[in-house]
């Protein structure tokens, strides 16, 4: 069963929050997930709070081969620079 690990949204309208979950790579995109990795609010002003990721969790799931979406890779990218 290949795996990815992406993110799901959720949130009203104009106020989106979004949780990184790893999901089957054949499932729909707000469908079931396998487990919930972190979260992330992109309409929060502290930058530092925006992301909050289970970092043990995320490697035990690449070590397993779960391969990470464009968007989550730019995402940890961008938050291991600050």
């Amino acid at each position: 069963m290949p795996a990815v690990i992406r993110m799901q949204r959720q949130g009203a309208r104009n106020s989106p929050n979004y949780i990184i979950v790893a999901v089957n790579k054949r499932g729909k995109r707000d469908g079931e997930y396998l487990e919930k990795l972190g979260q992330y609010f992109p309409k929060e002003k502290n930058p530092k709070a925006k992301l909050k990721v289970d970092q043990e969790a995320l490697k035990i799931w690449q070590s397993k081969g779960a391969i990470l979406s464009q968007t989550v890779g730019q995402l940890l990218k961008a938050h291991s620079k600050s």
